[in-house]
This record gives structure tokens, C-alpha cells and sequence, in this order.
């Protein structure tokens, strides 16, 4: 499974994206707990920690809009991590 992050999400995971092998099946949630679980460096200063980014942000699963967390994955799924955007 493929994570791209976008914006401040990228700036916090340090990669623009990152691939994940977990089981077919796998929510996206623990997909999600899975990135969280990556060691990674501290974001830039004034960035917020990538788990309170996830936790505001929305996602796209195959470039369709995806709310419900628990639904199932398949392994060559792409989830866009989309967090708050500003301006207009």
C-alpha cells in the first residue's frame, strides 16, 4: 500500500511517500497506525507531529474521498493523506 503525503503531512513525515506491506484487507486504520508507528525526525519547527496531522486530515483512496476508517485495503491501494488546507 502506497501513503503520499501532502503539504504539512509531508513536511511532518519527512517523504512525499512511503510504501507499507500489511495483508489485503487491512483497514485504513491500521494502515494509518502503521505510518504512525515509523521512526522518523523531527518535522521543521512550527510543523505539528504527524499523528495530529493524521488525526485532522482527510483521505483519498484511489483518489476518491474515504471516511470510514475501517474500510479494507487492498495492497495496491493509494491513500493521499490531504490535511487541512488554508486560504482560498
Amino acid at each position: 500500500m502506497l501513503i503520499r503525503y501532502f503539504a504539512a503531512a509531508r513536511a511532518a513525515a519527512g517523504v512525499e511517500e512511503e510504501h507499507h506491506t500489511l495483508a489485503e484487507g487491512t483497514s485504513l486504520e491500521a494502515l494509518l497506525e502503521a505510518a504512525l508507528a515509523v521512526e522518523r525526525p523531527q518535522p521543521p519547527e512550527g510543523t505539528p507531529a504527524l499523528a495530529r496531522i493524521v488525526a485532522r486530515s482527510s483521505f483519498l483512496r484511489n483518489e476518491v474521498a474515504v471516511r470510514d476508517h475501517s474500510i479494507p485495503l487492498g495492497a495496491n491501494d493509494v491513500i493521499d493523506v490531504l490535511p487541512p488546507f488554508a486560504g482560498g
